[in-house]
């Protein structure tokens, strides 16, 4: 028996097909109207450990949220001994990432805003997979990413020119590389192209390049975001009517080195954090789906501190931001 469908039909079903899973925009105010900020440490690097997460944790952020009016936690990623024993760096470093993705979830469902602070940039398939699994059900849902950094971090295996992890998260996140490493970071499925905005990047490899114009990834100019330009907008409204939550994420290179002097992969002429401060407010204040922010490789010297004052500004340009939003609900 063929049973015909008419167009109308037809169309309805594609559509509904194609619709994004609706989930309720997450609340992270307590009873008494504070703030709610979960500070996430996740130190594990492919070959050990990095101070950098305890170093922003410990830099004056919690007092100044506190200060703002905000409740603020700690919490840490950790192995299990077992764990801690096993494997060389890279697959530690993917057990790290899961002990990660589960605190995050947890955040998510307890009504805590996170904010990520990471040894490096492979540190990132973790906040989304938490982000990704955060649902009542637990099953996948939709995750954006504003990726700001210096560089694309798309590199695979077959075109690193320096074989380092930390050229691939974005390529891990996409499912081109690193299978296992992404799944058990709990980034499953991985992220579509369309899912995933660059902004900031000046600085490729050539192969890396040739990937990325293959790709479906949307980019903004450093312009774009020191102006916070409609372009900047655009994208977020794309990605709002596509997916259920948006995670921010910063690699520290993207700033204008004087800012970062002692980042080992700075790059010229990037915005200043009091420019991405102003931007993050906006964002954080804007769209209800912003549910997260990362901040990844603070330099490892920091003369004068500007670079730990840059991450402070940054997180307290976002906290604003969703303050803001939270008051009007």
């Amino acid at each position: 028996m063929h049973i015909r469908l008419s167009k109308p039909l037809i169309i309805a079903a594609l559509l509904a097909f194609a619709a994004p899973t609706t989930v309720q925009a997450q609340r992270y105010t307590d009873a008494t109207g504070h703030l709610r900020v979960a500070l996430v440490k996740q130190s594990f690097l492919p070959n050990g450990t990095s101070p950098g997460p305890t170093t922003m944790a410990d830099g004056g952020i919690q007092a100044a949220l506190a200060h703002g009016g905000a409740t603020v936690r700690v919490a840490e990623v950790k192995l299990t001994p077992d764990e801690d024993t096993e494997y060389g760096g890279w697959k530690r470093l993917s057990m790290a990432l899961g002990h990660f993705a589960d605190i995050v979830a947890q955040n998510e469902r307890e009504g805590w805003f996170t904010v990520g602070l990471e040894a490096t940039c492979p540190s990132m398939p973790g906040l989304v997979g938490g982000l990704q699994h955060s649902g009542a059900t637990r099953d996948a849902i939709k995750v954006g990413m504003l990726w700001l950094d210096a560089h694309p971090d798309f590199n695979t295996p077959e075109t690193t020119r320096s074989g380092s992890l930390g050229g691939m998260p974005v390529a891990v996140a996409t499912g081109r590389t690193l299978q296992r490493m992404r799944v058990e970071a709990k980034l499953d499925p991985p992220l579509p192209d369309k899912y995933v905005v660059m902004g900031g990047v000046r600085l490729t490899d050539p192969l890396e390049q040739e990937l990325l114009d293959q790709s479906g990834i949307e980019q903004l100019s450093v312009e774009d975001l020191r102006n916070m330009t409609p372009a900047v907008f655009a994208q977020l409204d794309r990605l709002s009517r596509l997916v259920d939550k948006i995670y921010v994420h910063i690699d520290m290179d993207v700033l204008d080195p004087r800012e970062v002097e002692g980042h080992v992969n700075k790059v010229p002429n990037g915005p200043s954090s009091e420019q991405l401060a102003r931007l993050f407010e906006a964002i954080f204040a804007r769209y209800p789906k912003a549910s997260a922010i990362g901040f990844a490789t603070i330099p490892a010297t920091d003369e004068g501190g500007l670079s730990l004052a840059a991450v402070n500004r940054m997180i307290e340009g976002a906290v604003r931001g969703v303050m803001a939003r939270e008051a009007r609900h």
